[in-house]
């Protein structure tokens, strides 16, 4: 087995079966679908990990954004109790659009709960572990194109850019096929590094936008990236349209900054074998990073030196006390 063919299985493990990916999306448009029939609603549109085509397997939730006509929430936008009142709104709506009772458009809502920037819809029952939802946010359109979103903990509406990001990710992805494929790898592997507290999605796929290059194979891809991630993530992991501040400011940054170094010290071994002729070598090595389901042969057993047959006299001689110098 080759490196590339190595790199093949890891993903084709990685990546979510197509038609569960289909079915995630048609779920997600069939709410997008309804809610834009809604007087007051502009527009709709997917955002979240799917949305970027980055996302990990299983799917248990994707994302829309519904965004209101201002004029017909005066309201909106402001401190204050809109921020919930935009929230039970939506929730409203899809009850009367989609829920398994009574649904006008469709019957597939169980049970809506309000989050702080969302309403979650359950698809499946609600006490299932991997219930399948949608998170419908609510938005109000800004001159320069970017959204206030209504966050319920703190009364008050933020900026936010989910678009920005689709873009960019959807550019990089232009410029260099193995965009995304290496993206959900590394959200892959971060669910595995030994860091205090969990590594969130988000963090990883902004510092694959600073750290991977836009040209090149996927073996030195990932060396460039784990080199680069190690330095980079102590100055923190900050929203890429300038409008959300630090990702995760409790985040673990030495912890993961190790874990960034030892796995670039591991990539250069790997592609150092491979240049060299030693693939049996660089697949071991880069299953030390990415785990079992990267596949490598088994390390060859060390070879032992054995006696056969008696061993050669040995001439005895006195034995003279010598100063230890």
């Amino acid at each position: 087995m080759g490196i590339n063919e190595g790199f093949d299985a890891l993903q084709k493990a990685v990546d979510e079966d197509i038609e569960k990916t289909r079915l995630a999306r048609g779920r997600r448009d069939l709410f997008k679908e309804a809610l834009l029939t809604e007087p007051d609603v502009l527009e709709t549109f997917g955002s979240g990990s799917l949305s970027r085509s980055t996302q990990l397997k299983p799917i248990h939730d994707v994302d829309i954004v519904v965004v209101y006509d201002p004029d017909e929430h005066p309201d909106w936008g402001s401190s204050g109790p809109s921020a919930e009142e935009a929230l039970e709104h939506i929730r409203s709506q899809v009850n009367r659009l989609l829920s398994q009772s009574k649904g006008t458009h469709a019957t597939v809502v169980r049970h809506t709960l309000l989050r702080n920037h969302a309403v979650k819809c359950f698809l499946d029952d609600p006490d299932d572990p991997e219930a399948f939802t949608v998170d419908v946010m609510a938005a109000l359109r800004q001159p320069d194109d970017s959204l206030l979103i209504p966050e319920q903990l703190s009364a008050r509406w933020v900026p936010a850019n989910p678009e920005y990001l689709i873009d960019i990710v959807a550019e990089r992805q232009r410029a260099w096929s193995y965009f995304r494929p290496l993206v959900r790898l590394l959200k892959q592997w971060r669910l595995d590094a030994p860091v205090e507290g969990r590594v969130k999605s988000l963090v990883m796929e902004v510092l694959a936008l600073q750290c991977l290059p836009t040209s090149g194979n996927r073996s030195q891809g990932l060396k460039t990236f784990f080199t680069a991630a190690a330095v980079r993530v102590n100055e923190g992991v900050w929203d890429p349209a300038g409008l959300c501040g630090e990702i995760q400011p409790d985040l673990d940054r030495q912890g993961l900054s190790d874990a960034f170094a030892e796995a670039a010290d591991l990539a250069d071994q790997a592609c150092a074998a491979a240049a060299e002729g030693d693939t049996d070598e660089a697949l071991r090595l880069w299953q030390k990073i990415f785990g079992e389901d990267f596949p490598a042969p088994a390390a060859a057993p060390k070879k032992t030196s054995s006696l056969i047959g008696a061993p050669a006299l040995i001439t005895a001689r006195p034995i003279k006390d010598a100063p230890q110098g």
